[in-house]
């Protein structure tokens, strides 16, 4: 459900006009709703009371500090991929106990940092990986919890960049190595193996993924907890969908049950790591219509944001709602909406049906995951100002980048 609503023909995010916004901070801007991100939490939260659980915000989804901040209140867990998300949680006043480090490349960097800063678990994904953390973990003679990845080829029917659950991708342990690499662990007295998870993609809009998934899951506890291991932990990864069109994902009650059922005889807390989930429908971008431009096989809008601000059309062809921020009394045309960058992939949306004048602003709708913390300085373009409505009140809480940032760290 989007954000954003009209009030005497101009858009609104909460109790504020977004031209408003637009004039004081400029744009491209990205704004978010505190209410909407709140509330999104306490949601996922609600549908999985029945069972002991907790959510691990993927902070790749959408990284600013602030909202961090804003779930660090709500005492969520994260979930990270790299050295420079652990420093943003920390920064963010994030409980590293509650911290989950994924991922395919862990550096050996990253694994100390993280051991020292005292995170929850290492999702492991490869028996190369578990001999490089129980060397460090010896080395620095800490143990340390783990949990396997299992990849358990399952097709998520998503886009192909974001299914992450096939056999031939790269993320996760082989279902067939996964027992072998258990029996393994004899010989690493400083891993402890506390769980298992799992992460099948992103952007996932049916329900049965999910079931084959946890029902892989459920087969690798029991035959591990055969074997004696004390598994307290299943994580299911993120990947619930939102509506970006005609979408129509599984409600999350309906995923909560689906995960409650397969382990609600089971003494295991439920891992979840939404992103998208939390933040996509409670951001958006501003942009401003540079130029209407007339072809004979095409009407252009050409915004002053382009790819490197929002590069999921782009990379994905995703189709993201694009709203005018004033209602105009005015015919209609259709437009293909594109952005100043030297690309042709520069769009933002095609063939959208819009009364506009140039000057106006557009709203691009459900951008709050997976838009600035894609974004690029392609073409030496500063990236965009962002900024957290909560109610009346309006808060920058990322400066616009100026161009000497663009080459403050270069030598001639």
């Amino acid at each position: 459900m989007s954000c954003l609503h009209y009030h005497h023909q101009m858009l609104y995010i909460e109790d504020v006009s977004l031209e408003k916004i637009a004039q004081e901070f400029g744009t491209p801007c990205y704004v978010y709703s505190r209410q909407a991100i709140e509330n999104n939490w306490r949601q996922f939260d609600a549908a999985f009371q029945a069972k002991a659980h907790r959510i691990c915000y993927a902070v790749k989804a959408n990284s600013n500090l602030a909202i961090l901040n804003l779930l660090a209140n709500l005492h969520s867990g994260f979930d990270i991929v790299s050295f420079g998300e652990l420093m943003r949680v920390i920064a963010a006043h994030g409980d590293t106990q509650k911290t989950v480090f994924s991922g395919v490349g862990k550096t050996e960097f990253e694994i100390e940092q993280a051991i020292y800063h005292q995170i929850h678990c290492f999702d492991v994904e490869s028996q190369p990986e578990l001999i490089r953390l129980n060397a460090i973990a010896e080395k620095l003679n800490k143990k340390i919890n783990i949990a396997f990845r299992i990849n358990p080829d399952v097709n998520p029917n998503t886009h192909t960049h974001i299914a992450t659950g096939l056999k031939e991708n790269k993320f996760g342990i082989a279902l067939d190595d996964v027992i072998p690499l258990a029996k393994l662990l004899v010989n690493f007295p400083k891993l402890n193996l506390i769980g298992i998870a799992a992460h099948i993609g992103s952007q996932i809009t049916e329900l049965k993924p999910f079931i084959k998934m946890i029902q892989q899951l459920a087969e690798i506890y029991t035959q591990l907890i055969k074997m004696n291991f004390s598994i307290n932990e299943i994580n299911v990864g993120g990947g619930l969908g939102i509506t970006y069109h005609h979408e129509s994902p599984p409600t999350l009650q309906n995923y909560a049950d689906a995960i409650i059922h397969q382990f609600q005889n089971d003494p295991v807390q439920i891992i979840l790591e939404p992103g998208r989930a939390i933040v996509g429908n409670a951001g958006i971008l501003i942009t401003r219509v540079e130029y209407l431009k007339q072809s004979p096989h095409k009407n252009f809008i050409v915004a002053d944001a382009g790819m490197n601000d929002l590069l999921r059309p782009a990379l994905y062809d995703a189709w993201q709602p694009i709203l005018p921020v004033q209602l105009r009394d005015m015919p209609k045309v259709h437009y293909d909406i594109t952005g100043p960058v030297c690309e042709s992939a520069d769009f933002l949306g095609k063939n959208r049906e819009l009364a506009i004048l140039p000057g106006d602003y557009l709203a691009i709708d459900c951008a709050g995951a997976y838009g600035f913390s894609m974004s690029s300085n392609y073409n030496s373009r500063c990236k965009p100002a962002e900024v957290l409505v909560d109610k009346t009140n309006i808060r920058l809480i990322r400066h616009r980048e100026a161009v000497e940032d663009l080459f403050a760290h270069e030598m001639i």
